[in-house]
């Protein structure tokens, strides 16, 4: 019986190093049981729900009238309340029962890990809910939270409230600062006015927090207020309408509506003309629910990539066997596993920068990193889950074209991550921002030559190589600085055009100096990794008699220590 947690030693090894040991011990089982079911039930209501159970618009009862309401099958229904109860969102913000205090992102993200691996497409629903536990625990007032907030931390004990954060209007897009839905105070709520081109998880969710403009702010992202708006009374009071359900090209499970609202009631959450403050750092969390779901897509089909090179015969022996599929399966076990050490160590930051209680704890420094590291992380991950999901289709020839495989379904849920929480070019411009606002280029400098440092490179068998890799990594860390420097003497429009390839400098310094990292404290297998990963991403070109790729195979792809 499969079991996506057991599958995967380096997640394990993560977890074992970033929790607390009785965390660890508890979360080890849970994330066993859960890999199971997602591995289990979950992928195949997955199969389901993409092929013939996907969300429905019923705009009309029996009696002709509308009711805006959103049909789920019932398998997806189960998976819901099965994933929902683990406390994948509940528990960042809850204590856990069984260990007597809250749990924390890097948990979260682990359950959410293993559920995109099965079913990305509800993972999107799963991001929106921890967005929206965020924001109502950090912003709301003490009586919005003790109304809402219990049910968006449901685990079975109350009636369970999903999120939604609704931002993207059609004449903006990413421009949010366009953006022209109206609030009007009316005593103690507000009535909000105006059309969300793209909502998802509508008509599914409790909740939906919503940017919106009184009438005397000013224009701009500046004017924006965020309100919690109750879904389903004002959808019974025909305050809201979905005008219809997008026809997506993948990530079917989750309905992403067009909508209306026409006065829906809604309660301001922080101050006036902060909501898009607020909302930012709630897309941050999105951003990096993005990247693990890549990260998750990207596991997935790197096994049944594997899978099926063991069992596939072809011109009288395995695939696997061939040096060329043998050079693919490493490259991706050592892309994946690389870039998953590098996403948690930057979700273990985030646990530090918007966890519960320990905001102010963290240091500015930490805080732009932090931006940083999200922007670099879900460029990356999400241009290498359609990567993975090609490279799967392509180890499966003709059948992997077909839908009786997952690698189709992989293949289109990916898609849309390079879209979703904002494209290449807009979280290029971030960095960008980042650059000219707070000379991030410099604070990331430091901290990548201060962790290799760190590297233990005049000892062992090793030392040699691992003193040749930081040598080279320091040189491209220099390099990052003088081409930066360079970019900030030329034009506003120069400067966007490089700020893409600024992003890719950093993202590949980053993931090299947790592949040292890795290859330093590792053992044998976790040291190849490494070797293959840099030896790939610095010398691609050099001719090698004895690729690593080839060399390492046996190791990497059959999980050896």
């Amino acid at each position: 019986m499969r079991n996506f947690y057991k599958e995967d030693p380096n997640l394990k090894r993560i977890m074992n190093e970033q929790l607390s040991p009785d965390f660890f011990k508890w979360a080890d089982k849970e994330l066993s049981q859960f890999g199971s079911l997602c591995a289990g039930e979950i992928d195949r209501r997955a199969v389901h729900t993409d092929r013939e159970g996907q969300p429905k618009l019923i705009r009309y009862d029996k009696m002709g009238n509308e009711v805006s309401q959103v049909w789920l099958n019932e398998g997806y229904k189960k998976t819901v309340q099965e994933t929902y109860n683990t406390g994948i969102v509940a528990y960042v913000h809850k204590e856990i029962p069984a260990l007597g205090h809250k749990g924390n992102y890097v948990y979260s993200y682990a359950q959410n890990y293993l559920l995109s691996h099965a079913e990305p497409g509800f993972d999107c629903p799963v991001a929106l809910t921890m967005a929206t536990a965020y924001l109502i625990d950090n912003y709301a007032s003490a009586s919005l939270k003790e109304k809402f907030l219990p049910h968006v931390l449901a685990t079975g004990d109350v009636e369970l409230y999903e999120g939604a954060t609704l931002l993207t209007e059609r004449q903006g897009g990413s421009d949010v600062g366009a953006n022209e839905v109206k609030a009007v105070k009316e005593g103690e709520y507000y009535r909000i006015y105006g059309e969300k081109y793209f909502a998802s998880n509508a008509g599914a969710c409790g909740v939906a927090m919503v940017l919106a403009r009184l009438s005397d702010a000013p224009e701009g992202t500046k004017g924006l207020s965020l309100f919690l708006v109750p879904w389903e009374e004002n959808r019974v009071e025909k305050l809201l309408r979905i005008r219809r359900l997008k026809d997506k090209l993948g990530v079917r499970a989750v309905p992403s509506a067009e909508i209306e609202f026409t006065g829906a009631k809604g309660y301001l959450v922080g101050k006036e003309n902060q909501g898009f403050y607020y909302m930012i750092e709630a897309l941050n969390l999105s951003r990096v629910s993005n990247a693990v779901s890549s990260l998750g897509i990207m596991r997935r089909a790197y096994l049944e990539a594997k899978n099926y090179a063991k069992d596939r015969e072809a011109f009288g022996q395995a695939l696997i066997h061939y040096p060329m599929v043998q050079e693919t399966l490493s490259l991706l076990a050592a892309k994946q596993e690389v870039e998953l050490n590098a996403t948690f160590d930057m979700i273990t930051l985030m646990d530090k920068v918007m966890g519960a209680g320990l905001k102010e704890e963290s240091s500015d420094k930490e805080r732009i990193l932090f931006r940083l590291y999200v922007a670099a992380i879900k460029i990356e991950t999400a241009k290498q889950a359609i990567k993975f999901s090609h490279e799967a289709i392509e180890m499966h020839g003709g059948n992997g074209y077909i839908e009786d495989f997952v690698t189709p379904r992989l293949l289109r849920d990916a898609q849309v991550l390079t879209v979703w929480e904002g494209p290449e070019n807009i979280l290029a411009l971030e960095v960008l921002r980042l650059i000219k606002k707070h000379n991030v280029e410099q604070l990331f400098a430091e901290e990548m030559s201060g962790r290799l440092s760190k590297v233990q490179t005049g000892q062992g068998e090793n030392a040699a190589e691992v003193t040749s890799w930081v040598e080279l990594v320091d040189s491209k860390i220099s390099s990052l600085i003088e081409r930066v420097a360079t970019v900030k003497t030329l034009p506003e429009d120069m400067q966007t055009y490089y700020s893409r390839k600024i992003a890719k400098q950093i993202i590949d310094i980053l993931e090299s100096v947790t592949a040292i990292e890795m290859f330093d404290k590792g053992n044998k297998r976790q040291q190849a990794v490494s070797d293959v990963f840099l030896q790939h991403l610095w010398k691609e070109n050099e001719f090698q008699i004895s690729p690593l790729s080839v060399k390492h195979a046996d190791i990497i792809i059959n999980d050896s220590e």
